[in-house]
C-alpha cells in the first residue's frame, strides 16, 4: 500500500508545471488533437487513472487523485481511462493494453459511454461484462467509476504493478517530464519512503513465510515417512514396471517439494510445494492399489480436514459449528467418523490464539491450500471461513497474490508486454451501445473500441 504522504509530495511538486502547461496547452494550435495512446499507456505505467486534457470536464483532478488513491491503496491491477467524446475508437483496448504492457482490468469512460475488458488471467469476460453492467447504470462519470472501481476490486485477481511504488501522479507523461527537475528536489525523500514501503511489505512476507514454513515441513516429513512405510523395492518380485513408475513418481516429487520450499521466498510460493505433495500421494496411492490388486483409484482431491490424510474416496455433506453447510471431499477414515456423528480428524496449527484449523490461521495458508485443492473447488470448500473472507478481500493479492487458484498466465500487475490474448481485449466498445461498425459491442478485446 502506498504511503498517503509519497502520493501527497509528488502532486503537490508537480501541481504548478502541470497548471503552466494547461495554460499553454489551451492557446496552443491543435490542442484539442488527440492524446497518442502511447503518452496514455506511459502515463499508465505510473498511476491507474489518466484523464485526457480535452476530458477534464468529466471528471476533476481531485476527484481523479482519490480514485486513483482508493485503487492504489487496495494494491490491484485497475486502469481507469477518461476520454473525450468522439475519441477514435479502432482496436483502442488493444492498443492501450499493448502499450501499458501490464496485465490487468482497464476500464474506459469515452464522453458519456463506459465499457471495459481485462486479461483473462484478472478477470473473465463474464465477470468484465457483469463489471460493466453495473457501472453503465449509474450517474455522472465520478460516480459511475467509483462503482467500477469499488466493484471491481472486490474481483479481480493479482496485485498492482511495481511500477506505481513510485506514487505517481494521474498526468499526462510529457507534464511529468517538464516536471522532473521539480520533483527532483524532493526525489531523495521519496525514494526514500517508497524503499521503506517495500521493505515492510517484503519483511511481512518472509515473517508469513516463516509461520507457514513449520506447516509445510511437517508435510514433507509426514510424506517421507509414507514412502518409508510402503516398504517398496523396485527388484522386489511382483514389481512390474507401472509400479516403479509409479514409485519414482512419488520419490520425484518428495524431492521436488523439498526444493520448492528451500527456494520459496513468499507464501505463494508454498504452493508448488504442496501441488508436488498431492502429485506424490496420488502416486502412492495407485502404487498400493497395483500391488494389492484392488482398482486403481480415480484422481480426486485430497482430504479436505487434513489433506495428509490422501486422496479423498467421497464427497459428503457437513457444517461446520456456526457456519455454513457445504461439500467437501473427505477420506475413508473421516467419512467413516462423520457417519457416525464423530468429529473429523481436522488439521489445525498454531496461530496467535492457540491451536486453529488450518482455514481459520491466517491469510498465508490460501496459496498451502490451494496447491492441494486448486482454484476450481477451492472457494467453495471455504466459504464461510476466516481464510475464504481474506481471499476474497481486495487487499488479499497485495501481501500474499492469487496463489491458491489455477488461474495460470500472467496475473494483475504482471509485465508482459505485447505478450497477451487480444481476443480478451478485442471486440467493439460498450456492447453494441457505440453505434455499427468498427463502433462498441461485439466480441472482447480486438477490432473496434
Amino acid at each position: 500500500m502506498k504511503d498517503a504522504r509519497v502520493r501527497v509530495l509528488i502532486r503537490l511538486l508537480v501541481a504548478p508545471v502541470i497548471a503552466a502547461l494547461a495554460v499553454l496547452m489551451a492557446g496552443a494550435p491543435g490542442a484539442q488533437a488527440a492524446t497518442d495512446v502511447s503518452e496514455i499507456g506511459a502515463a499508465l505505467r505510473e498511476s491507474p487513472v489518466y484523464v485526457d486534457p480535452a476530458a477534464s470536464d468529466l471528471l476533476s483532478s481531485s476527484d481523479a487523485e482519490a480514485l486513483a488513491d482508493k485503487i492504489e491503496d487496495a494494491n490491484e491491477s485497475v486502469f481507469v481511462v477518461v476520454l473525450p467524446a468522439g475519441y477514435p475508437t479502432g482496436n483502442l483496448f488493444q492498443n492501450l493494453r499493448t502499450e501499458t504492457g501490464i496485465t490487468g482490468l482497464y476500464g474506459v469512460r469515452l464522453g458519456d459511454q463506459f465499457d471495459a475488458r481485462a486479461d483473462s488471467s484478472v478477470l473473465s469476460r463474464q465477470g468484465v461484462d457483469n463489471l460493466v453492467t453495473a457501472a453503465q447504470g449509474a450517474g455522472d462519470a465520478k460516480a459511475q467509476l467509483n462503482d467500477f472501481v469499488d466493484d471491481a476490486l472486490r474481483s479481480v485477481r493479482g496485485s498492482a504493478p511495481s511500477s506505481w511504488d513510485s506514487g505517481g501522479a494521474s498526468v499526462p507523461t510529457g507534464a511529468l517530464i517538464t516536471a522532473g527537475a521539480v520533483v527532483a528536489v524532493g526525489g531523495a525523500s521519496v525514494y526514500a519512503l517508497s524503499r521503506r514501503n517495500r521493505r515492510r511489505r517484503e519483511e511481512e512476507q518472509r515473517e508469513a513465510l516463516e509461520r507457514l514454513r513449520v506447516v509445510v515441513d511437517e508435510d514433507i516429513t509426514a510424506f517421507g515417512e509414507e514412502l518409508d512405510r510402503l516398504d517398496f523395492h523396485p527388484a522386489e518380485p511382483h514389481a512390474d514396471d507401472a509400479m516403479r513408475t509409479d514409485y519414482e513418481r512419488a520419490l520425484d516429487a518428495y524431492e521436488q517439494a523439498k526444493t520448492y520450499m528451500a527456494d520459496a521466498r513468499k507464501p505463494e510460493d508454498v504452493r508448488a510445494v504442496t501441488q508436488a505433495l498431492e502429485d506424490g500421494r496420488f502416486s502412492l496411492a495407485q502404487l498400493a492399489a497395483r500391488r494389492e490388486g484392488r482398482q486403481l483409484p480415480e484422481r480426486r482431491p485430497p482430504c479436505f480436514f487434513d489433506p495428509r490424510h490422501g486422496p479423498s474416496v467421497a464427497d459428503v455433506t457437513w457444517t461446520p459449528q456456526g457456519g455454513t453447510t457445504r461439500q467437501v471431499p473427505v477420506c475413508a477414515a473421516d467419512q467413516t467418523r462423520l457417519s457416525d456423528g464423530r468429529d473429523p480428524m481436522i488439521r489445525e496449527v498454531d496461530t496467535e490464539y492457540g491451536r486453529r484449523p488450518y482455514w481459520d490461521a491466517g491469510p498465508a495458508y490460501g496459496p498451502w491450500a490451494g496447491g492441494y485443492f486448486g482454484g476450481g473447488i477451492l472457494p467453495g470448500l471455504l466459504v464461510g471461513t476466516m481464510l475464504g473472507g481474506m481471499m476474497a478481500g481486495p487487499a488479499y493479492g497485495a501481501g500474499y497474490g492469487a496463489g491458491y487458484g489455477d488461474f495460470g498466465g500472467h496475473e494483475g500487475g504482471d509485465v508482459s508486454g505485447g505478450d497477451f490474448d487480444p481476443g480478451d481485449f478485442g471486440g467493439g466498445f460498450g456492447g453494441g451501445d457505440f453505434g455499427g461498425g468498427g463502433g462498441f459491442g461485439g466480441g472482447d478485446f480486438g477490432g473496434g473500441f
